[in-house]
Formats: C-alpha cells, sequence, structure tokens
C-alpha cells in the first residue's frame, strides 16, 4: 500500500512541474529578459497626445414635433458650448531634419476634434509641443499629426514592421499612456497575437468601416490608443485602437490596426491630405455553410455577390447578381470584410484579375476600379459638397457600418447620419436614421446619387428662384413620407 502511495505523490509532483519545465524561460544570456533590449530601442519614440477643444451641447428636441402651438414653449435655445479634453498616444515614425518636421501616427478618435481646437505633443524628455493635423481617416481610424520640434531636441523614431506574416501565438508589446491624465507615461505590457483579421466589431458611434483587426491580450487601456504595437525585432506591427471590455478597462481583449494597411492610408493622407479608395460596384453577401452546399463550392469562402450597381466597374466588367466572387487581385476572398479592405486599397485604372464561380463554373474576368464615389466628394469639389454643406445633411450608405449600426435592412436611399444645427435640415422634419430615397422626384441610392441630385435641385432651384426641394424619405418606424428643405 506504502508503494502505491509513493508512486501517486511521485505521479502528483512531476504534474506540478509538468507545466513549469514545458514553458522555456524568457530570459536572455545576461540573465535579463529580452523584451528590455526590444523596448530600449522604440519607447521614446511614443508621444502623450492630449486634445482640447470645444463641443457643442445637444439642444432640446420639442416632443410634439412641428406642432405651431408647442413650438412656442420649445423654442431651441441658443447653441451652447462646453470644454472637451481628451488623451492618447502616437509614436514618431518620421522625421525630416531638412525641414524639422515630425510626422506621428495615431488613431483618428484621439485627435479629431482637435481640428477646431489644440492639439498638445508631450515627448519622453517632457517636452511638449502644438500640432497640427496633416490627415486623417474615420474609416480606417487613422491619423497623422505633425510637429516642429527644437533643433536641439533629439528624437527616436520607430521602425515600421510587415504586419502580413503575423502568426497567433507571437509575442506582442503594447506601449502607450493609459490613463494619461495621472502620469502613467510610455507604459509597457506585454502579450501574445490573440486572433488576426479581426472585422465587423461595433465599438459605438463612428466604428471604423474598414476593420481587420489584430486581437492582443497585452493590456490595452484608456489612452493606449494611438500607440504601437510592436513585435520582437522592435518594429511597429500595429496601431492600438480599442478594447472590448465590461469594466472599461483592459480585460486582455485588444485591438490594433495592421500597421500594412495603416502605411497605405498615411501614405494618401501624407500625399493628398485624404484618401481616396477603389470602388467595384457591388454588394457582397457572407457564404454560410447552407450556401456553400447550394452553391457546390468547395469551402465557406469567398463573397456572393447580391447587387451590381448600374454603369460601375463590376457592371462593365460584367459581373452578375448571383455569382460568387473567390479570388480578387490573385488573392483568395475569405469573406466579406477581407473583400472590402481588398478592393479599397487596390489600384484604381488598372486591370485587376478576379475568379468568380457561376453556375458551377469558374470565370475569369478583370475589373478596372474607379475612385469610390464618397471619397471624390471628400476631396473638396466645391459643385460635389457645396448643396450638402447649405443643407445640413450628412448622409451614409445603405449598406455602411452606420447604417448596420440602426439595425436599418434596406438596400435603396442614403441613411441620414448627422443634422447640423440651424441648417434647413434642422428646421425640417428629417432625423438622423431617416432614409432618403428620392430628391426632388429623383431615386437616390448611394451617397453620390445624393450629392449630385443635391446640387442639381439646388441649381434648379437658384435658377427658378424656388426656395425648397420635396425629399421623399422613409423614418425610422418606416413610414413613408414627403419632407420639404425650405432655403429661405
Amino acid at each position: 500500500m506504502m508503494k502505491w502511495k509513493n508512486v501517486l505523490a511521485t505521479a502528483l509532483c512531476m504534474l506540478m512541474f509538468l507545466p513549469v519545465l514545458a514553458i522555456p524561460p524568457v530570459v536572455g544570456d545576461n540573465g535579463k529578459s529580452p523584451f528590455v533590449a526590444v523596448v530600449k530601442n522604440v519607447r521614446e519614440a511614443v508621444v502623450q497626445i492630449k486634445v482640447e477643444a470645444k463641443i457643442a451641447v445637444p439642444q432640446m428636441q420639442n416632443p410634439f414635433g412641428n406642432d405651431p402651438f408647442f413650438k412656442y414653449f420649445f423654442n431651441p435655445p441658443q447653441q451652447q458650448e462646453r470644454p472637451y479634453t481628451a488623451m492618447g498616444s502616437g509614436f514618431i515614425y518620421e522625421y525630416n531634419k531638412v525641414t524639422n518636421e515630425a510626422l506621428i501616427m495615431t488613431n483618428n478618435h484621439v485627435v479629431e476634434k482637435g481640428k477646431d481646437g489644440t492639439i498638445t505633443v508631450t515627448l519622453a524628455d517632457k517636452i511638449s509641443y502644438t500640432a497640427t493635423i496633416i490627415g486623417n481617416d474615420p474609416n480606417t481610424d487613422i491619423a497623422v499629426i505633425k510637429i516642429t520640434p527644437n533643433k536641439d531636441e533629439v528624437l527616436t523614431v520607430a521602425k515600421l514592421g510587415d504586419s502580413s506574416n503575423l502568426d497567433i501565438g507571437d509575442w506582442a508589446i503594447a506601449i502607450g499612456n493609459p490613463f494619461g491624465d495621472v502620469g502613467l507615461d510610455r507604459t509597457v505590457t506585454v502579450g501574445v497575437i490573440s486572433a488576426i483579421g479581426r472585422a465587423n466589431l461595433n465599438f459605438g458611434e463612428g466604428s471604423p468601416q474598414y476593420q481587420d483587426y489584430i486581437q492582443t491580450d497585452a493590456a490595452i487601456n484608456p489612452g493606449n490608443s494611438g500607440g504601437p504595437l510592436i513585435n520582437m525585432k522592435g518594429e511597429v506591427i500595429g496601431v492600438n485602437a480599442a478594447i472590448t471590455s465590461t469594466s472599461g478597462g483592459n480585460i486582455g481583449i485588444g485591438f490594433a490596426i495592421p500597421i500594412n494597411l495603416a502605411k497605405r492610408v498615411v501614405d494618401d493622407l501624407i500625399s493628398s491630405g485624404k484618401v481616396v479608395r477603389a470602388y467595384m460596384g457591388i454588394t457582397p453577401q457572407e457564404i454560410t455553410g447552407d450556401m456553400m452546399e447550394t452553391l457546390n463550392l468547395k469551402e465557406v469562402a469567398g463573397v456572393l455577390v447580391t447587387k451590381v450597381e448600374k454603369d460601375s466597374p463590376a457592371d462593365k466588367a460584367g459581373v452578375a447578381k448571383g455569382d460568387v466572387i473567390v479570388e480578387f487581385n490573385s488573392e483568395k476572398v475569405p469573406n466579406v470584410s477581407k473583400f472590402r479592405i481588398a478592393v479599397a486599397t487596390a489600384k484604381i485604372g488598372i486591370d485587376i484579375p478576379v475568379r468568380i464561380m457561376r453556375e458551377n463554373k469558374q470565370v475569369n474576368i478583370k475589373v478596372k476600379l474607379d475612385p469610390y464615389p464618397e471619397d471624390v466628394v471628400a476631396a473638396g469639389k466645391d459643385k460635389d459638397t457645396k448643396s450638402s454643406v447649405a443643407s445640413g445633411i450628412t448622409v451614409e450608405a445603405n449598406d455602411s457600418q452606420f447604417a448596420k449600426r440602426l439595425n436599418l435592412s434596406i438596400d435603396k436611399g442614403v441613411v441620414i447620419s448627422k443634422i447640423d444645427a440651424d441648417s434647413p435640415a434642422a428646421k425640417s422634419d428629417l432625423s438622423i436614421g431617416d432614409v432618403i430615397l428620392e430628391i426632388d422626384k429623383k431615386e437616390v441610392n448611394t451617397p453620390a446619387d445624393f450629392y449630385k441630385e443635391l446640387n442639381d435641385a439646388k441649381d434648379k432651384m437658384d435658377e427658378s428662384g424656388k426656395k425648397k426641394i420635396l425629399l421623399y424619405v422613409q423614418d425610422r418606424n418606416k413610414a413613408y413620407k414627403y419632407v420639404v428643405l425650405s432655403f429661405e
């Protein structure tokens, strides 16, 4: 009996020590953690960003709609503002000694309100500089800001790596300024790559449309946004952006924007101050297991074409409803999110190979992509934007992330995402979330349609001396109605 007790005790001891023996110690030859040398080369490239601005306080709305009696009691007060302060992180990724300009990469959501306020960047040596925004892109949550440091300032520049060869389980090091208002600057946390290609995440209003996140358990907390995620070579592989949490703090689920996607966006922002993405002109749908069987596919991959825009690049190339796109630009298409990013970042104006499954047959075509209509508008053409500004309406596509967050299931019209105060739209019966279907009896199905038809209607209105434009709208209760925009 004692013999079996001894055997059992020995087995338990072995089990207790097996996990320890199985994990190699993370220690270098000098007894130091290998992370020490990695962090030394990049930590001082990380900056603290403080944004100070004033934002408009939402006005009280009349709960009785346009009733003239109650309008007397609910006359909206004068526009009010309140102070706004935000803290975040960023990192110097380029320094031009000739012009003495340092470029800093960060998140759009960290600095976007700084356009109308002040952005202060504090370096590792505690010296602060006022920064300006070179360009920002809400659709990927990337921004570039610039400082002009003192001539004797010694700057550390972070080296950008390659996020295309990441593996789940790779080491990941996050550096940033968690809870930056209490002095926890340049905090280093270590973890692993938990997953890659995370998409369709909802971080509330303003969630990026193009998502391909790196997931990590390296601790990311409020204030870390915009800081670098680096590999064991000390190279930046991602821009820390968001967390999923039940408490508001880190629970081991953080997300970073892959540096390859960020570099593509940053290059456009530097060269032109905007990002012009490619446009194909289809509505893609995710492939499910059931669809795989009915479409005779070999795997749950690709995207199903549910709609082809008339006269779009896809239409001109011969793409049809019901096609399954399995390859784009010689790369496999795993899902809708990856497909959208592949199209958006593809080159415009050249032939792109596309492989399609159509009625159990493989079809190879070539499509020549156009600039995305919304981005052409964003480029600042006065003709495209003057009426939207004058009307006070900002719209999103009917298949946009904004529409999905509102649980709108529509394939026509455009969704109102913003109404400017004291504009004709604010004085009308329109609300955020309404779907505009027609402008002066002309259909609008994309933001490009909206801007064009609104401009055309405004031009005709100016020529005729009219002061009103008629919109056909579906409201949030799915009720159809006509709404008048009055420019009197």
